[in-house]
């Protein structure tokens, strides 16, 4: 028999243990009924589901993908559902929300494996705990780097002050609401914070590059720069979920959008049954848990969770206590790739000082519109 398994290169990687073929040896060896010839793949969450959508015959019988691309995978009828006791393992594994997000038309399609989002990491010479409640707070004490032309950052200031997409997210057909009184109190708060000389922006590292240079004392990302941040600051790293900002005088919480990563399988796989059982054991809390000791990617099993070295690690209770308390779900339906651009082309026209408080109310209209149109 012949399984062919993509995964991001960390995952094959000798410098992290060579997770991904670590665990396909281990499952050869519980399951001694196959003669298994493993072919290996390298391809990212962000991308795989695409090629497999594309042409399911051509690719691997289980991958790697990130949850926002089930409606992909659905609508390529290219992912295999869970059914049975493989659905049953995973609902029970994990959390409602965390399930959820792996479940589309009442069918589950994949492994759950960690929560996706982002929270902040901070110097804690720089600031308290107290501090790190508030993002104004933050910027009277210390530089502050956040991604702001990034579409996938930068929404947050608006949702927490009630700006909504497809209502809970589901609802296509509600579009979006990024617009009216309060997107506009957010669009003229996000000028005056670019106005800020304790804020910079974040792109193309230059965050990470602060943090190094002592030129930055904050910035946010995900559990992917954990390693190069502890590096850095050592003892002094600090994370923590999201701050609230300081809105008219009211405090309003920043919410980042939440998915999960996943493990599918090819609804073309000549060799369903295994390749569904491989799924299983690559999300399973014995291979969650070497993901976490080898390459620091923060487990989801509900099991895994409640041990204890775990539960009193500061960079897993940051992104489940974000996932869970300071998140949305991000949306997975089709509409949702008309929402990027604009968000993207707010940030830049703020940063470039094009959108003024003069025209912010025009711009942020203009916003709303392309989110709501059928493509830009």
């Amino acid at each position: 028999m012949r399984l062919m398994v993509w995964a991001p290169s960390g995952d094959q990687s000798k410098d992290k243990g060579e997770w991904l073929q670590t665990c396909c040896r281990e499952f050869a060896k519980q399951h001694p009924e196959y003669d298994i010839e493993f072919v290996y793949g390298v391809a990212d969450e962000a991308t795989s589901a695409d090629s497999v959508a594309q042409d399911a015959e051509a690719s691997a019988d289980v991958f790697m993908y990130a949850n926002d691309h089930i409606t992909t995978l659905r609508n390529a009828k290219a992912a295999a559902k869970f059914g049975g006791i493989y659905e049953e393992e995973i609902l029970q594994t994990n959390s409602e929300a965390v399930a959820d997000s792996v479940s589309m038309d009442g069918y589950v399609y994949g492994v759950p494996f960690t929560t996706n989002t982002w929270f902040m990491y901070y110097d804690k010479r720089v600031f308290s705990e107290e501090d790190v409640k508030n993002l104004d707070r933050m910027l009277e004490k210390g530089v502050v780097s956040f991604p702001f032309t990034n579409s996938w950052y930068l929404p947050a200031f608006y949702i927490g002050n009630g700006c909504t997409l497809f209502e809970d997210g589901t609802k296509e057909e509600a579009g979006v609401d990024f617009g009216g009184e309060k997107a506009l109190e957010v669009t003229n708060y996000l000028i005056d914070l670019m106005e800020n000389p304790n804020f910079v922006v974040d792109a193309d590292g230059s965050g990470i590059a602060g943090m190094r240079d002592g030129s930055v004392s904050a910035m946010f990302s995900g559990s992917w720069e954990a390693s190069n941040l502890q590096e850095i600051l050592g003892e002094n790293m600090g994370v923590t979920s999201l701050p609230t900002y300081t809105l008219n005088g009211e405090e309003k919480q920043m919410y980042s959008y939440a998915g999960s990563k996943v493990i599918g399988v090819n609804a073309k796989s000549k060799h369903m049954v295994a390749s569904i059982q491989l799924a299983i054991y690559l999300g399973s809390a014995e291979a969650q848990r070497l993901r976490y000791e080898l390459e620091t990617v923060v487990p989801c099993n509900i099991q895994l969770l409640n041990e204890a070295d775990i539960a009193s690690d500061e960079l897993v209770n940051a992104q489940n206590d974000t996932f869970n308390n300071t998140s949305i779900l991000q949306p997975t339906v089709g509409r949702m790739s008309n929402c990027w651009t604009p968000v993207e082309n707010m940030g830049k026209g703020i940063r470039n000082k094009t959108i003024t408080h003069e025209n912010a109310a025009e711009q942020t209209e203009a916003m709303n519109d392309a989110m709501n149109s059928d493509g830009i």
